[in-house]
């Protein structure tokens, strides 16, 4: 039996997206949906356009390159941005995954995966770019120190980040901050 991967790729359950220096080439229906918008309205736009803010464009990018050189692959829980349809501009908590076609090229072409996680984790409160970045790296089970390295920033600055997190949360320790941020 002759296997179409283009309609594979089309039908596939999760969010796939190839691009080339951080700009969209192609995605599946899926990220279509997910994202509130069409294939003609992401194809040939910048990644930007689905992040909540320039700076976390940014930074993400910048802590990509080191972590896909070494492996080939990155992943990560963020916050991402719908872009058009009822829910434009709501924010929602995404698992990405990307694999590059050349390691030594973290940005140049690759594949990329989109889960939508709102569904058992909503975002619960209005956060800064910092804050989203803090609580993501949270939800790994990093400490203040292992966030502060992955962030290039001091474990004390995490710690203000942590703090303003349980102010927002309502939340008593850090693993009730967390169970909040998965959505308990």
């Amino acid at each position: 039996m002759d296997i179409d991967y283009r309609l594979a790729f089309e039908l596939a359950p999760i969010g796939l997206v190839l691009s080339r220096n951080r700009v969209i080439v192609d995605c599946n229906r899926h990220v279509c949906e997910m994202f509130g918008t069409t294939h003609d309205e992401l194809v040939g736009q910048s990644f930007l356009v689905l992040y909540p803010s320039a700076d976390e464009f940014e930074r993400i990018g910048a802590r990509i390159i080191p972590i896909m050189s070494r492996q080939g692959t990155y992943a990560d829980d963020r916050i991402m941005k719908r872009m058009d349809g009822r829910f434009k501009g709501e924010t929602f908590w995404c698992h990405v995954t990307g694999r590059a076609f050349d390691p030594a090229e973290p940005h140049g072409a690759g594949i990329w995966t989109f889960q939508d996680l709102s569904s058992h984790r909503p975002v619960k409160a209005e956060l800064t770019a910092r804050e989203r970045e803090v609580a993501a790296h949270l939800l790994d089970g990093l400490t203040s120190k292992e966030i502060g390295k992955a962030l290039t920033i001091s474990h004390r600055t995490v710690e203000i980040y942590r703090a303003r997190l349980m102010r927002k949360y309502k939340a008593s320790t850090t693993a009730d901050l967390v169970h909040k941020l998965v959505g308990g």
